[in-house]
This record gives structure tokens, sequence and C-alpha cells, in this order.
């Protein structure tokens, strides 16, 4: 795919300011991660034995599609989820071609918006064709049977790839479009170069055109200025994206961000970080000093847990929990309340995803070479109000 030059009032190429601007509506967290969670919640497993599950896509019924990193994707009836399963019980639907070595893989899946009428779904995967290593967005048809999955086509390629900073989210947006998370595949400029689909939020139609009504016409480009992003929803018409900030680049450290996203914008990797401001770029609106990153994300839309309900729930890494966020009813960019839940309890939390019973599940990623992968490896967990 062939990427057009954004126009310059777009992409506002600015130099790095001498000096940090510090922004009213960006709160950084300089020590730790945040104060313990005071909602009464707890983890319940319903699968085991997986391999880096990176993304979960919930049928309308309740059954589940699962990506494991290694190229499987595993089928679960929604009778399992309400059960501890094994994985290994649970059905291939395929074995996907991947690169698998150090982040890329087998990555996100998202349903299309008709999938009841046409089966249809999407997979984020990295491969390597002929010594090159990239990734794209490919369609796939679920069998009537529901017992295998075939290839349907391409809908982006060409993605940058590297061994870290792949991205891999992809979701639908309440417009019907599919919005596909990059990474800068560890060339930041990448993220500021409108020609590049690395370090970008992308918005394609289900075919993979470009929507009329993007930013700026023939361009996927929706958002760019990302690091990393492994997790974005929308809330009341709004989007969120989380980044992962630098772990080295530049001489920094730290710095995960979560931010208010608007058509067009430039989240300001690589010129600025933290709470930095530059004009035409955006601030984050919580950051911290620590490394967190960031996995998926979604806003809390159940009734089991109240309190919760329209707050965005974040999965995270290196610091092991599940992190909430809480937005101001009357700026939507600024932080009413964060709060961590399951500190250190079960390792690195990737994806973070609302099924259909209204629960919300989250999957681990301890066996992915950097965390400390348990006898009964990765799973599926299901967060519920905690027991009386």
């Amino acid at each position: 795919m062939r990427v057009p030059v954004l126009a310059l009032a777009v992409v506002a190429a600015c130099a790095r300011p001498a000096a940090a601007a510090s922004s009213n509506a960006c709160q950084l967290v300089s020590d730790g991660y945040g104060p313990d969670g005071k909602v009464p919640v707890q983890l319940e497993t319903v699968v085991a034995g997986l391999e880096v599950p990176w993304g979960i896509a919930f049928l309308p019924n309740g059954d589940a599609l699962v990506t494991e990193r290694p190229g499987r994707l595993r089928f679960a009836r929604a009778l399992t989820l309400r059960k501890a399963g094994d994985a290994t019980r649970l059905p291939v639907l395929a074995e996907v071609a991947v690169d698998a070595s150090d982040e890329g893989g087998l990555l996100g899946i998202a349903l299309h918006p008709q999938f009841a009428k046409n089966r249809l779904f999407y997979l984020y995967l990295t491969v390597r064709e002929e010594g090159r290593k990239t990734n794209r967005v490919e369609r796939w048809t679920l069998a009537p049977d529901l017992g295998s999955a075939r290839f349907d086509r391409r809908i982006v390629e060409d993605i940058p790839s590297a061994a870290y900073h792949d991205g891999g989210r992809i979701r639908f947006g309440p417009d019907g479009m599919l919005y596909v998370g990059t990474g800068d595949g560890r060339e930041p400029d990448r993220s500021q170069d409108p020609r590049s689909l690395g370090g970008k939020l992308l918005r394609l139609t289900p075919d993979g055109a470009v929507p009329a009504d993007n930013p700026v016409p023939g361009n996927p480009l929706f958002a760019l200025g990302v690091r990393n992003t492994q997790g974005f929803d929308w809330q009341g018409g709004k989007l969120y994206l989380t980044d992962h900030g630098p772990s080295g680049e530049l001489l920094r450290q730290g710095h995960d961000e979560v931010n208010l996203v608007s058509p067009g914008a430039n989240l300001g990797w690589p010129r600025i970080y933290g709470c930095e401001a530059l004009a035409g770029m955006v601030t984050p609106s919580l950051t911290w000093k620590q490394a967190v990153p960031p996995g998926g994300a979604s806003f809390y839309t159940g009734s089991a847990i109240p309190q919760w309900r329209g707050s965005l729930l974040i999965g995270t890494l290196r610091s092991q929990h599940l992190h909430r966020v809480k937005f101001s009813d009357k700026d939507p960019a600024a932080v009413e309340l964060h709060e961590v839940y399951f500190r250190d309890q079960a390792g690195r939390l990737r994806d973070v995803v609302m099924g259909p019973d209204q629960t919300l599940y989250v999957t681990t990623s301890n066996c992915d070479g950097r965390g400390g992968c348990p006898p009964d490896r990765d799973k599926i967990l299901r967060v519920v109000p905690a027991s009386r």
C-alpha cells in the first residue's frame, strides 16, 4: 500500500523542545504505579495451559477465538469459559505461519461487524518473506461447523517489524471501521513519517480500503506519533489509546502513556514524551515515570462491578497489574482517579476485553520469555466481584 504525503497541518513537524513544558491535564506518577484499588474484586481462571495468548475475539453466542503468539488459533466454547479448562483440550482451528521471534507472531484478532452473517474475522501477524520480516493484517473465514478457519485475503501489509515494537492490536470502532495499532519497529522517526505505516493508528474499511473521511484523503493514517500501542477503546464517541514509552531510546526511560485521541492527532513520539507539551502534539492524560508498559485496554461496560462502569481497564506487563483509569465527566482528557489491582498476583497481563456476558477477561503473558512461566502456563482470567 502506497501512502501519500500528509498535509503539513496534520504532521506539524517540530523540533523537540529545549526544556520540558508541563501540561496541567497530564498526571505524572513519579513513584510506583498508583494507589491500590478499593473495589473488592478477584480473578478466576477459566482456561490454563496456553502459550502467550495475545488476543481474544468473542463470538455473539459467547464462544471465543484465541490467538497464541507462536501461530495457533484456538476455539473456546462458552461453556469452557465458565469453568476452568486445559488449553490442550481447546481445538486448534488453524496453524498460522508466522515469525514468532522476539515480540512478533500471531497477535491481534477482531471480528467483522457483520460476523453473524459473513463469519469473517481479522488477524494481525508477523511474517518473514524473502528474508524480510514485516507485519500485516489478514482476513479469515470461520467454518460453519466451528472446526476450522481459512485465509480469505490480505487487508494491509508491509507494516514495519523488528525484534521489538510490533504493535498488533486491531479493533473495529463504533463507526464500523477497522483500526490497526502499529509500532515504530525500533526506528523512532517512522512515527512522524507520513509515508510509513509504522508508529501509527491506522483506519481502514473492512475490505482494506482507505475511508473517504480519513483525516487526509487517500491515507490510512488516523493518528501518528505512536511508539508501540497494544491497547485502545472508545467511550461516548471518544477514543483512548495506551502507548509504550521509551525504554532506552534517546537516553529516555519509562513514561508509558494513556492518551485521548482525535482524528489526525500527533501523539508526539519521538519529539516529546512524558508530560512534555509542544504545539500540534498531544500531551498524555496519564504517564508513569517507571516503566509499566501497557498491554490491552477496554472500558468496563458490565453491571457486576458497578464502581468500575465507564472506567478504562489496562493490562500491564512489566508492572504486572490491572490498572483502572476513570476520566472526568467534565473534561474527557482529565484523569479523575486511577488505581492498581492484582499487583503481582497473576504476572504479566496482555489482553483486556469485555465478553458478551458483560464480564471482563484478561490474558497472561508469563511464557513470553520475560515473565516467570508457571507449570500451568499462560491463562485466560475472568474478573468478578470478590466473594463475601
